[in-house]
C-alpha cells in the first residue's frame, strides 16, 4: 500500500510488531456528542434531585471548577472520575445541598458516559487484529471495555486512574508491554492525540501511529509512523510492516 503523506520512511530493518495498544476516545468512537449528552443528562438529574446546585451552577461552571481543581491538584489530572466528582462534591456543598447524593449524580454521568457506539471499522477490524498480535488499551479515561462490549478484543487495558499515572508518561505504554510481554520496540500504539499518543508513545520507545478520522492536520514537529482514517487501513499497514519484517534479511 502507498505511505501516507507523513509516514516517516524507517531506516534499518523494520521492527517485528507484536502489539497493537490502542487509545479509546475518537479512536475506537466518536466522544464528543456522548459527552454531551452525559453532562446535559447530569445537569437534568440536578434539576430534580439537587435543585440548588442546578439553580446556583451551570454545565459550563461546574467544567470550570473542574478545570480549576485539576491546576491545582496534578493527581486530578490523572484520575478524571475523582476530578468530577471532586467538583460535584464541592458544588453541592457551597450550595448546601446533601453530598451524598454525589454518587448518584456521579451514576448518572457515567452510565450516559458509556452509552458510545464503536465506528462501524472497530469490531471486525479488532477481530481479525487479534488473530494477528497481542492487542491492548492505554488510556487517559475511566472508560469500562466491558460495560462497552470491547473488552475480549484486548488481553490487557490500563487506564490512568488505576496506574497512577497518565499519557504522555513513558511508564504507563511500558506497563501495557510489560503486561503483553513485549519490549516497546515491537508495539505499535494506535490514536487520535498527536501529543498524548503520538509523540507520547515514540518517546516511550514504541512506533506510533495516528487514527485521523476528523480530517485534522499534525502540529509542526510531529511526525507519526503512518496516518489513517480507520482501522482497516491499520490492519493493511501493519500485515505489510509485518510482511516486510519477515522478508528482511
Amino acid at each position: 500500500m502507498p505511505r501516507p503523506n507523513n509516514s516517516p520512511a524507517l531506516s534499518g530493518k523494520p521492527p517485528a510488531i507484536k502489539a497493537v495498544l490502542f487509545d479509546l476516545d475518537d479512536t475506537l468512537w466518536p466522544i464528543a456528542t456522548v459527552m454531551a449528552r452525559a453532562e446535559q443528562l447530569l445537569f437534568d438529574w440536578l434539576a430534580g434531585n439537587a435543585p440548588a446546585v442546578a439553580r446556583h451552577c451551570s454545565i459550563d461552571s461546574l467544567r470550570q471548577r473542574r478545570m480549576e481543581l485539576a491546576a491545582a491538584n496534578p493527581l486530578f489530572r490523572i484520575g478524571l472520575w475523582k476530578l468530577r466528582h471532586a467538583a460535584l462534591t464541592a458544588a453541592f456543598d457551597s450550595v448546601g445541598e446533601d453530598t451524598r447524593k454525589v454518587d448518584a449524580a456521579m451514576a448518572v454521568f457515567s452510565a450516559a458516559r458509556h452509552a458510545v457506539t464503536p465506528f462501524a471499522d472497530v469490531q471486525p477490524a479488532l477481530a481479525r487484529l487479534q488473530r494477528q498480535v497481542l492487542l491492548g488499551t492505554v488510556s487517559n479515561g475511566f472508560a469500562d471495555l466491558g460495560k462497552i462490549g470491547l473488552a475480549q478484543y484486548f488481553q490487557t487495558s490500563i487506564a490512568a486512574r488505576s496506574f497512577g499515572r497518565a499519557k504522555p508518561d513513558p511508564a504507563i505504554f511500558h506497563a501495557a508491554c510489560a503486561a503483553l510481554q513485549v519490549a516497546p520496540e515491537e508495539t505499535v500504539y494506535a490514536g487520535d492525540d498527536p501529543l498524548l499518543d503520538v509523540a507520547g508513545a515514540q518517546q516511550a520507545g514504541l512506533q506510533a501511529v495516528w487514527i485521523n478520522r476528523f480530517s485534522r492536520v499534525l502540529p509542526d514537529g510531529i511526525t507519526a509512523q503512518a496516518s489513517f482514517t480507520n482501522l482497516e487501513q491499520l490492519e493493511a499497514w501493519l500485515q505489510q510492516t509485518r510482511a516486510d519484517s519477515k522478508n528482511s534479511v
